[in-house]
């Protein structure tokens, strides 16, 4: 049940409008500009999840660009701002993992997990994405909207999928099938 727009399954809360705003994205028409917006700041990430990035960069580093790999050897790949911890972009734009392919901006932690070189995907908040956990004493899930993803809203409404429907993959690595299946009762409810 909703409490001023806000739905609290198993202490999650999650803001209304991930479960009913429609979203799938578009890639070609994005061209995978979450990857790439400018910004001071680069995706959230979490320690354990450097600790685990670290470990995989050999494995990672041949589905970069070469001028990407040379960036992390200098100055690393992640930093601090603001007291939260963050992937590194190059330039304020494009995240240093990245690279692209037919003009799309993707990620090369991603390519080496589909390749089966690794099996960590990328980081949570990039997995997530466009949904943003906040801590407030726990997780708040929102979603954070960028003018680049209009055209997955079009997609969306298109073929009838909710944010959190979108990211059905990532919810449920982070809380659990269970916590998801919970979560799907309110789905176009």
């Amino acid at each position: 049940m909703y409490s001023n727009g806000i739905l609290n399954i198993d202490k999650i809360l999650i803001r209304q409008e991930v479960v009913e705003i429609p979203f799938a994205c578009n890639l070609e028409k994005c061209k995978g500009a979450c990857c790439t917006l400018e910004s001071q700041y680069g995706a959230p990430t979490a320690k354990n999840e450097i600790i685990i990035i670290e470990n995989i960069l050999p494995e990672v580093f041949p589905y970069i660009p070469s001028k990407n790999k040379e960036d992390i050897e200098m100055k690393g790949f992640w930093e601090e701002k603001d007291g939260s911890l963050m992937i590194r972009s190059i330039d304020n734009k494009e995240c240093v993992f990245s690279y692209f392919e037919d003009g799309i901006a993707k990620c090369g932690i991603e390519k080496a997990f589909f390749s089966d070189k690794i099996s960590f995907r990328k980081p949570i908040s990039c997995h997530l994405f466009p949904i943003r956990i906040s801590n407030f004493g726990g997780d708040v899930l929102r979603y954070e909207k960028f003018k680049e993803c209009e055209s997955a809203i079009e997609n969306g409404r298109k073929l009838n999928t909710t944010i959190a429907e979108f990211c059905k993959d990532s919810l449920t690595s982070l809380y659990g099938k269970e916590w998801f299946e919970k979560l799907s009762g309110y789905l176009r409810s």
